[in-house]
């Protein structure tokens, strides 16, 4: 298990907590090299539905771990290695075929945010706040990571969080679209357990053509293609169907693999 990370699964749930509290869950080098590795074992868990991202010790994330900046960003090589592993972790989280939900509490901050924008929902608690502060530090936000902002926030709220830095609460994150909800303090876990419940009574394989299919509109394309005729055609082979029409007819709940 890499220091900083903790992976565990409860039911359908499969959690990673970035869990260096005394650190605000600072992101370690080796942290963001493990993280795609941990979403595979998940990801490829029959068992699991749903992944949740979240923090250990009230907070979600201060960033990237600063105290490592001196090495990882010495030279313009190191940089571009460090970058290359930032990006792996947060492609891997794109990419994962089954829904991810980050749950926020507490201080969400630089790359806290870049990891939030590549999960599925964002869910936060009242204690949330959050900031995109490249700007205070004189870098900037990779490409794919502002690119993820203005998907997420718009251009407007984009350049403003990017040129201010400033702190925002979860009410202003919910408002211009950085979270999806926000839960009072206390009852993240519940609200997350309460989705997950939903899950359940869903088709998986429905689950990753729609996320396959909202991944390609974000990604701009705005025509059928033969990947998509195919994968609209191949779902109605797959068992879920059968379930699923067989469970309506008979007016029970349906019972999907």
């Amino acid at each position: 298990m890499t220091p900083g990370l903790a992976v565990t699964v409860t039911g359908s749930i499969g959690t990673i907590t970035l869990d260096r509290p005394a650190r605000r869950n600072a992101i370690s080098q080796a942290m963001w090299a493990a993280l795609p590795a941990e979403l595979r074992a998940l990801e490829t868990d029959a068992g699991v539905r749903l992944i949740v991202l979240r923090g250990a010790g009230g907070h979600f994330a201060a960033g990237a771990d600063i105290s490592e900046f001196e090495t990882t960003w010495a030279t313009r090589d190191s940089a571009a290695t460090y970058a290359a592993l930032m990006a792996g972790a947060m492609d891997a989280l794109t990419a994962c075929a089954k829904p991810v939900i980050a749950a926020i509490a507490g201080n969400c901050i630089g790359g806290g945010v870049a990891l939030t924008l590549c999960c599925d929902l964002c869910f936060a608690d009242e204690t949330a706040d959050f900031a995109v502060t490249p700007a205070k530090l004189g870098i900037a936000y990779s490409f794919a990571d502002t690119r993820r902002l203005v998907a997420r926030v718009g251009a407007p709220a984009a350049r403003d969080l990017l040129f201010s830095a400033r702190r925002i609460g979860a009410a202003e994150a919910l408002r211009i679209g950085l979270v999806d909800r926000v839960c009072p303090a206390g009852t993240l876990d519940a609200e997350i357990a309460a989705y997950a419940s939903l899950l359940g009574a869903t088709s998986p394989a429905s689950g990753r053509v729609a996320k396959d299919f909202v991944a390609r509109a974000l990604a701009g394309q705005v025509a059928e293609d033969a990947a998509t005729r195919a994968a609209y055609l191949d779902i109605l082979e797959n068992p879920d169907f059968a379930e699923g029409r067989n469970a309506f007819m008979a007016k029970r709940p349906p019972r999907f693999s």
